[in-house]
């Protein structure tokens, strides 16, 4: 890149956790007077800024400072949401703002596949770099699920390959990123709390994961979801669409119970669908756009066909942790959304206990009513949505609220109540179910602290 642009300029880092402390080292490496501003109490963070002092980058904690508008550029980390208000105030002030991966893809080389989705985005990202690696492709894994893009991005070539996970936070201020194939999984209603409570900003958000391709590039989008259908309108990539309802003319589909692709009037029949090893109409549309994004990349039927049969899924995700006194317990931590909810109640056919709660983004639990009286048992309501969870199935099946004082640290203390009541309200035969359509800031720093507290402690049973 021309690093014209930041060698000597004064550039603001919101966040210090891990893409924040990775994109100030990257900028601070080609010149820039790097800033770092969290919010967050310097004992939450200590081994961020044992990093950040390791690279004499400058830095508060606490708080957001006037410092931090003294800059040419803000870079947020993907933590820190739209309508923060360092965000808007900077805004205000004209100060240009990105997203860490927008920083990072300006010293990027290597051809980009960027997914996005509100549901199976991590699993899609795990799955096609588990391809590439099972066919001996070189390639890296970042971006939201859990490695910075600036911690890796100077290590590839252009004969690597970059699988990034996506949200939309990050894709609210990308300026030229530009994903060689992009992938929208699906469309649905999350994270309503930080779009105005407008399903269409939010759509339009993921949308712009294409808004840099060009007529050599290719998306990839879900032909059965009408929000991901509506907004690909005036995308000038090639387009591959998947379904699991008809047959596609491009792209994936299910025809005499086979997984099949045509890609650009070559058709390839790739595996019987009962053959994937993780369940559910909806993992077979996350195999779907894994499978097309591989072949695109040049990734035969063979070594696909292997690494579906074989895959086992990723933590957090409908992740079963033990059997205990005939109870099965399982994991579902990263079910951050009522539609997420929806997916993992279809994936049993046994009682549910269902944990539910957490930070609420304004869900619209009616979505999971029908199911949640055909098949679940109780509901434990936990964390801080626990009223409004109590509200909504009032009447439709037994909810029982997890209390906490003000004494009480509300984290393993609250997960272990949750367990002892779930627990208490499950018979043998029945699954023990967290997946919470909530975030977790309320009671854990993210969605993997809280699953693994939940699996911790089941394994203390």
């Amino acid at each position: 890149m021309d690093d014209s642009r930041i060698r000597n300029k004064k550039i603001s880092v919101i966040g210090a956790a891990r893409s924040g402390v990775a994109v100030a080292r990257l900028l601070q490496q080609y010149g820039a007077v790097v800033f770092v501003s969290d919010n967050e109490s310097a004992e939450k963070l200590s081994e961020s800024l044992a990093a950040l002092r390791a690279g004499n980058i400058a830095y508060e904690t606490g708080n957001h400072s006037e410092r931090v508008f003294d800059c040419s550029l803000m870079v947020l980390s993907p933590g820190v949401p739209s309508d923060a208000a360092v965000v808007l105030e900077a805004q205000r002030r004209r100060i240009n703002i990105v997203s860490e991966i927008e920083a990072a893809s300006w010293f990027c080389q290597a051809p980009i596949v960027a997914i996005t989705g509100s549901n199976g985005k991590t699993t899609t990202t795990t799955l096609l770099g588990r391809i590439f690696s099972d066919a001996k492709k070189n390639h890296v894994v970042a971006g939201n699920i859990g490695t910075a893009f600036s911690s890796v991005v100077l290590d590839v070539d252009k004969e690597t390959v970059v699988v990034l996970e996506v949200s939309s936070f990050q894709l609210d201020f990308i300026e030229s990123f530009h994903p060689t194939i992009a992938v929208i999984l699906n469309i649905t209603q999350n994270h309503m709390d930080r779009y105005g409570n407008s399903m269409e900003k939010y759509a339009l958000s993921k949308a712009r994961i294409f808004m840099n391709q060009t007529a050599e590039d290719v998306l990839i989008v879900n032909a059965d979801d009408a929000w991901s259908r509506e907004k690909i309108q005036g995308a000038k990539g090639k387009i591959l669409r998947f379904s699991t309802k008809q047959k596609i003319s491009d792209g994936a589909y299910v025809e005499d119970e086979m997984l099949k692709t045509n890609i650009f009037s070559i058709e390839t029949s790739v595996l019987h669908p009962q053959e994937l090893s993780i369940k559910g109409e909806h993992n077979l549309q996350n195999a779907m756009a894994a499978v097309l994004a591989a072949q695109v990349m040049g990734i035969g039927p063979a070594h696909i066909r292997s690494t579906l049969r074989n895959f086992k899924g990723v933590e957090h995700r409908q992740e079963f942790v033990r059997d205990v006194n005939g109870i099965t317990y399982v994991n579902d931590s990263k079910a951050t959304t009522v539609d997420a909810v929806w997916y993992a109640l279809n994936a049993f056919d046994e009682p549910i206990v269902l944990i539910l709660g957490g930070k609420d983004k304004g869900n619209d639990y009616s979505k999971i009513a029908e199911l949640v009286k055909k098949k679940v048992r109780a509901i434990v309501a936990t964390g801080a949505s626990v009223d409004i969870i109590a509200k909504a199935f009032a009447g439709m099946v037994p909810v029982h609220k997890i209390e906490t004082s003000g004494k009480e640290k509300p984290n393993i203390i609250s997960m272990k109540k949750t367990i002892q009541a779930a627990s208490a309200l499950a018979r043998p035969g029945d699954v023990v179910l967290l997946s919470p359509a909530c975030t977790s800031f309320d009671w854990f720093k993210d969605y993997e602290e809280r699953g693994q507290a939940f699996k911790q402690l089941v394994h203390q049973l």
